[in-house]
């Protein structure tokens, strides 16, 4: 593939790495060739970008995925650093052979890269998740397809509240090289067959096709980069498209309140608890997460004579026994997932970070997450109660009736009394008949009697 057509090609990355890698690109293409050896001997030393394997840590695999991310070695990350996929997969899958290790970290600070390969490689830390305990702890950066991979661990941790996570989304670009090549006085005519097999050729202007073409391939790749994180992270590809997936990157906690991130840890801190969990494993902890389940009962004694029992070793067991190890291994699996199955039943919109935590801290059941859920459910609505109640008009105080005279305590006017008010009040109104007259002068009695 050349060197235009990886560039061109999706990219999972942070908009502003692939804009340098752009410029590397752009020097290239002008003719000025980079020179490897005069940019050492510029900086007085190796550029010493080669990939590495990974370290063991107290028997954990430390493996480093930093800076752009390819699916091989190329000319980016000899100058600037970066990631082969497929070295990557390699390592990991060492580290899953290697009996000095019993889990696994991928230690993550890039801001994504090329499409393809990513998918591969996320699927093959899905599949090592069934071998051993698997985590990833991102420090500085884990975007675009860093965070595809990342996801797929059992869980995911940041270093510190600096650190960026997400930028789930998908960016390609076209090129137009006809100036470039009118310049040096070329101009290339491109023969082919097929409707869209030049739809988006570089040899011109973008044209409308060009662009839905290239649009329709954006879109289908990021339904896929949704469709993976939903799966990774054991939630709805609705919530994936509302909380995480628009492209943004989110800061410390802001991924931890997201969902992208289950916590904070340092990898001292990791590794210790990755050794916890081993040793509570060996405790014979029924439901521990996948691959802890596996060395809980690889930790089983086996008889050696009536009395006495001697411990079995995991490595013993995969030398003497691989049948049994194999099948040890898929039962732990098989419950681990059962269980975050289980635990993932019992959310209540709204509680999805509770969820996800709980999923993942190898020992929670269906009913501890049940319990959990309910109990945060109720705070929730004990708060919302609370505020509608000091939101709510207060009730009017009550005040007694006020002591009223009834009119009989004041005597009606009689006959002869009535006719003579009604009589003057005529005088005073011209305007008013003495019925009219009448009528007012007993309204206005009973009004004052009330």
């Amino acid at each position: 593939m050349k060197l235009l057509d990886i560039l061109n090609a999706p990219w999972a990355i942070d908009p502003g790495k692939l804009l340098e890698i752009r410029a590397i690109y752009a020097t290239h293409l002008r003719g000025d060739k980079i020179d490897i050896a005069a940019i050492e001997q510029k900086l007085g030393r190796p550029l010493a970008n080669e990939p590495k394997g990974y370290d063991i840590i107290d028997g954990v695999a430390v493996l480093p995925i930093d800076g752009v991310i390819a699916k091989r070695a190329n000319l980016f990350t000899q100058i600037s650093g970066g990631t082969s996929s497929q070295l990557i997969a390699r390592d990991l899958q060492a580290a899953l052979n290697d009996p000095a290790v019993h889990s696994i970290i991928l230690a993550i600070d890039s801001p994504g890269g090329t499409v393809d390969g990513t998918q591969t490689l996320a699927d093959a830390v899905m599949a090592a998740r069934d071998v051993k305990p698997i985590v990833s702890l991102a420090s500085g950066a884990m975007a675009s397809a860093a965070y595809w991979i990342g996801s797929a661990a059992q869980a995911a941790y940041i270093v510190d509240g600096t650190t960026g996570v997400g930028s789930i989304g998908v960016v390609a670009t076209h090129t137009d090289i006809s100036q470039a090549e009118a310049k040096n006085g070329v101009k290339t005519t491109e023969v082919y067959a097929g409707k869209y097999k030049r739809v988006a050729s570089q040899y011109g202007p973008l044209s409308d096709a060009g662009r839905q073409s290239i649009q329709d391939a954006v879109d289908y790749t990021y339904s896929l980069f949704v469709s993976a994180v939903a799966t990774q992270r054991g939630v709805s590809e609705k919530t994936v498209l509302k909380d995480m997936a628009d492209g943004r990157v989110f800061i410390g906690q802001q991924a931890i309140d997201a969902g992208l991130v289950d916590g904070v840890s340092t990898l001292d801190a990791l590794v210790a608890q990755l050794n916890q969990e081993r040793a509570n494993g060996a405790q014979a902890k029924p439901q521990a997460r996948a691959g802890v389940a596996q060395s809980q009962a690889l930790s089983a004694s086996v008889p050696t004579s009536i009395g006495e029992t001697m411990p079995i070793t995991r490595e013993q067991l995969a030398a003497e026994a691989p049948e049994v190890l194999a099948t040890v291994m898929a039962e732990g699996a098989s419950a681990e997932r059962a269980r975050i199955q289980a635990v993932e039943g019992q959310l209540i919109p709204g509680h999805e970070a509770l969820i996800a935590t709980l999923k993942f801290d190898g020992k929670s059941t269906a009913g501890d997450a049940a319990m959990a859920v309910n109990a945060a459910e109720r705070t929730v609505r004990a708060s919302q109660a609370k505020a509608m109640a000091s939101d709510a008009p207060q009730p009017l105080a009550h005040a007694a009736a006020a002591a009223v005279e009834a009119s009989k305590d004041k005597p009606e006017l009689s006959k002869a009394e009535l006719d003579v008010k009604a009589k003057a009040y005529v005088k005073a109104n011209p305007s008013v008949s003495y019925v009219e007259a009448v009528k007012h002068i007993q309204a206005t009695q009973a009004t004052q009697g009330a």
